[in-house]
């Protein structure tokens, strides 16, 4: 039997869907392929909590927060808010800053949802729970996302504070505050913290040229020996296979790389190293904010690109 032959209309029609077809496929397989772009700015995951912070955050404790504090409220205000126009989103203070009231008055009037706000405790108070309860009213918020024993130096230091981390836990099953962990100021507070489950948050001591670390001496170059891993990177790595958030700081350590090449190496390290979740910077300027994204930006750019998962 003869086929019926097709019109004119009938052949271009199917000419572009065929076409159309073969153009969809390969744009989703082109972007499927297309690695990611990560930024200073993104929205990150912290561990298996599924919190969410921007990677990059803004420190408000320089020397115990006198840097900040001496902005006053007009330029402590003004540095917030341009750094959260920027993107960034994560705010780290502590009691023994004093920049709790300062935080308060820059958010207001700021999405409270949009912001991961952490702060840390220090000491072991009577009355833990109601320690929380003046830091948020400090604070001006219902609820903490992440508060921190500060830091922490002993290798017991579970056993020193269990009255904190209970109340802490209790706190959480709250509501009351989202996360609990700890800073840690030497390795063998350290090394206890990756044992413990309790600990959702641990924010380290990182940069490579071992200034401020919880080795003084620990200095590293991934890129020169990859056998030898110093400690501190050793618990970072079990850290991060453990799921546990975890969050960098001193990453200029402490402000003494006031060259630009220190500050661009930590960047790199920090970005490249494959342990961190988010790091914290102190910043007191439109400026520092500005280059701080930039130079992790560019670390980011040089790092081994990620793809994402279908």
């Amino acid at each position: 039997m003869n086929k019926r032959p097709i019109t004119r209309r009938q052949f271009i029609e199917a000419s572009a869907a065929l076409t159309g077809g073969v153009m969809l496929s390969g744009l989703s397989v082109s972007v499927a392929e297309q690695p990611v772009k990560r930024t200073a700015v993104d929205q990150v995951t912290l561990g298996k909590s599924g919190a969410k912070l921007s990677r990059l955050g803004i420190g408000v404790g320089s020397n115990s927060g006198s840097v900040q504090r001496a902005l006053g409220d007009e330029g402590f205000n003004k540095l917030i808010r341009y750094a959260y126009e920027r993107g960034i989103t994560y705010i780290d203070t502590a009691d023994s800053y004093r920049t709790h009231a300062y935080v308060r008055r820059a958010i207001k009037g700021l999405p409270r949802e949009k912001f991961f706000i952490q702060t840390k405790m220090g000491g072991i108070p009577e009355k833990p729970l109601q320690e929380l309860d003046r830091f948020r009213k400090e604070l001006g918020v219902d609820y903490l996302d992440s508060v921190l024993l500060h830091c922490m130096t002993s290798p017991n230091w579970d056993k020193s504070h269990r009255k904190v981390m209970d109340a802490l836990e209790e706190a959480k099953q709250k509501k009351i505050i989202h996360l609990h962990g700890l800073s840690c100021h030497s390795l063998p507070a350290l090394k206890r913290s990756v044992e413990l489950d309790w600990v959702d948050v641990h924010l380290v001591r990182v940069n490579p040229q071992g200034a401020h670390m919880d080795t003084p001496s620990e200095k590293w170059d991934a890129g020169s020996d990859a056998s030898h891993v110093p400690p501190v990177m050793e618990q970072l790595k079990l850290m991060h296979e453990k799921k546990h958030g975890v969050i960098g700081m001193k990453l200029i350590g402490n402000g003494d790389f006031t060259k630009a090449e220190d500050r661009e190496k930590a960047a790199r390290h920090a970005m490249q190293c494959g342990y961190l979740d988010a790091v914290v910077i102190g910043m007191k300027s439109n400026a520092e904010v500005d280059e701080a994204i930039d130079r992790l930006n560019r670390a980011l750019a040089e790092a081994p690109a990620s793809r994402p998962t279908t």
